[in-house]
């Protein structure tokens, strides 16, 4: 039984009783029992979108895992276990036991397709009778744009993807970039490699945006760098020697030296710029074009939008003014310098971005695949060997360092490919035993003797309900830099009013934000889209059910929440996302209520919310709620809006 102190404000068991406002219909193939007497249903209104009730196979080819490398997996996955076991026995702890099949399934759905499994999905493993079923889902899984919804997602957490990161920069190319850097499966050293040394447009060459995300704050930019890939906080050393580790002032500015020539806006001598910057030429001219001198915010954003071109100018860095250490003069010109290491061979004779990228994203820098096996483990295990995930040093020691040198070597030797060692987690025993309750803020270390029960994500609880209400969750996709560039690009060198009118006229009517968003409404119910959560345009608005949830806004790196409100409460008791789920049309109606014998259909409601077929206290509950009501459809209704208030639904277990 999961603790109350995850939900407290639900109660244990199943919630029922609470009548919905929103009765299911009885129309169509969704034809619920009446009673003797009972009236003919009116015709019922179709409140759902037509874009989400059809079902449609997604448009994304996603590079799937390597079928011949299972047994390597398998083999590697039982070092891993031999690892965690060892641990144990020295800590005198026994592993918990292998978790049921019913376990497992909604885990996995949940933990590597961000969603829990379709009523048909979970039916066909729960009556599979292959002994390798198990692996055979991991492996289907990895391959499916589920993994690629839901990694998006994580990897927006961490990487704080916003499309306008500033009022001028469109940096949708840039989420699609990362998007699709998981859909191809990206070697991860590739991929980092890329966003540091990138240079261009957004819509040129897209992983500029990772630069841009901290356009005009070159400190802060190296400060998120070495946090995110090297899990070192070095933040406090821009102002001083860090208090409470071994970095000093003068180190963070021998490594910012590395990128003190990158520069985000076109500069003089590039195509158009001679007498002055070309875009407020252009919008000089456009003021003389309009009433009263107001020229269009979509014509304004588009030009800004090409004023941001990455490059690499060669510059020097200087210490700050009021540098008061001895070691150095205030404002001395002083050279790049790595924090430990050295720069790899093949890079020295590079650009000083290239040279710091390299070192980076190095095999020998053990502190990059620690970094990114430390993440990944948290976010299947729950908990990481270091803790927090970015901030390794002495006084955050490692929990099990074989385990975590075992899984950064494993890395290294599988060349990067994070897909193949997210499968090595997800076949390892640890992986899938049954869960344990515990506290990270309890100061007690936790040495894995299965996963820990967690809190859903935000991005995991928006795409369950989706699940149950709709039989097409992705009803658009966000915009490739491909699609964008026709539209985005504006040549400086020939551009003329009219050129520029005519391309931000198109921009108007495609990606420029408020028109865009509004022709997203095709999608929604009661003002939310319906799509999956790494389509819908980020951030949110404050009161969305993604931020009530605990969505981050973006601005911090993994500044998401799963702490439980009362506001969260109040969204899955009566908020509209949730009567999603019961409008005609809905995937859980048509395919629940199509079903005849009343066990069975009780059997597939719970299948559908929980992944498991009720106990004899659960059809007890069932049955007392439906002789309740006088209109079966209703308390079908209740039962299932109670399943999804209960900490079952809402933690994996």
């Amino acid at each position: 039984m999961i603790s109350r102190r995850y939900f407290p404000f639900a109660r244990r068991g199943v919630a029922l009783g609470c009548m919905i406002l929103l009765a299911i219909p009885l129309s169509g193939t969704a034809s619920a029992q009446r009673r003797p007497g009972q009236a003919k249903p009116k015709p019922v209104k179709i409140n759902l979108p037509e874009s989400v009730r059809q079902k449609r196979k997604v448009s994304m080819k996603v590079v799937p895992v390597n079928p011949n490398y299972r047994e390597q997996i398998a083999r590697a996955a039982s070092r891993l276990d031999g690892h965690v076991e060892s641990k144990l026995l020295s800590e005198d702890i026994e592993p918990n036991d292998i978790a049921s099949d019913e376990v497992f399934l909604r885990r996995v759905y949940l933990d590597v397709a961000g969603r829990i499994p379709t009523l048909q999905e979970a039916t066909e493993f729960l009556e599979s009778a292959d002994e390798n079923r198990r692996e055979e889902l991991i492996d289907r899984l990895l391959g499916s744009p589920d993994y690629v919804s839901n990694m998006y997602n994580f990897w927006a957490d961490t990487l704080r993807l916003l499309e306008r990161p500033q009022a001028n920069i469109v940096a949708d190319p840039y989420l699609a970039y990362v998007k699709d850097s998981i859909r191809i499966n990206k070697k991860y050293d590739q991929w980092v490699y890329e966003m540091l040394t990138a240079d261009g447009k957004t819509w040129q060459n897209p992983a500029t945006g990772f630069q841009l995300r901290d356009d005009g704050m070159p400190l802060p930019y190296i400060d998120n760098t070495v946090r995110v890939f090297l899990g070192t906080q070095i933040g406090c050393a821009q102002c001083h020697d860090h208090p409470f580790d071994q970095w000093t002032q003068y180190q963070f500015y021998e490594l910012a030296a590395f990128t003190a020539g990158t520069r985000t806006r076109i500069q003089r001598g590039s195509p158009g710029y001679s007498k002055g910057n070309p875009a407020n030429e252009l919008i000089n001219e456009a003021r003389k074009k309009h009433e009263n001198g107001r020229v269009p915010g979509e014509f304004q954003r588009l030009v800004r939008a090409n004023t941001y071109d990455v490059t690499e100018v060669k510059a020097t860095m200087r210490l700050p003014h009021d540098y008061a250490y001895e070691d150095a003069k205030p404002k001395q010109v002083i050279e790049p310098a790595v924090l430990w290491g050295e720069i790899p061979s093949k890079a020295r004779n590079s650009s000083p971005r290239e040279q710091f990228a390299a070192w980076v994203t190095s095999a020998e820098n053990p502190q990059f695949s620690k970094t990114i096996s430390n993440r990944i483990w948290k976010r299947f295990l729950g908990v990481g060997l270091v803790e927090p995930i970015d901030d390794f040093r002495d006084e955050h020691p490692c929990t099990n360092e074989p385990l975590l040198d075992f899984l950064s070597e494993e890395l290294v030797r599988n060349d990067f490919d994070l897909k193949e060692f997210i499968r090595m987690i997800l076949y390892s025993r640890t992986y899938q035993r049954e869960a344990s309750d515990y506290d990270v803020t309890s100061g007690e270390y936790y040495h894995f003797p299965g996963p820990t029960v967690r809190r859903m994500t935000a991005e995991q609880v928006w795409d369950s309900i989706l699940t149950l209400a709709v039989h097409n969750p992705w009803p658009f996709q966000r915009p490739t830099a491909e699609e964008m560039a026709p539209v985005m690009e504006i040549n400086f060198a020939n551009a003329t009013y009219n050129s520029a009118k005519q391309k931000s006229e198109r921009f108007a009517q495609t990606f420029f934000m408020g028109p865009y968003k509004r022709s997203l409404n095709q999608h929604a119910y009661k003002g939310n889209i319906l799509c999956r959560a790494s389509e819908i345009p980020a951030p949110v608005p404050a009161d969305h059910f993604l931020r009530q949830f605990g969505q981050g806004d973006r601005v911090t790196i993994n500044g998401s929440q799963q702490d439980a409100t009362v506001p969260q409460i109040l969204a899955m008791f009566n908020g509209p996302i949730t009567h999603v789920m019961l409008e005609a049309g809905s995937a859980i109606v048509d395919n629940v209520l199509a079903i005849d014998n009343t066990r069975e259909r009780i059997d597939a409601i719970f299948i559908s919310v929980l992944s498991r077929e009720p106990n004899s206290t659960d059809r007890r509950a069932a049955a007392s709620e439906l002789s309740k009501t006088a209109n079966d459809a209703v308390g079908y209704g209740n039962i299932i809006w109670g399943l999804l208030n209960t900490r079952e639904f809402l933690f994996i277990q």
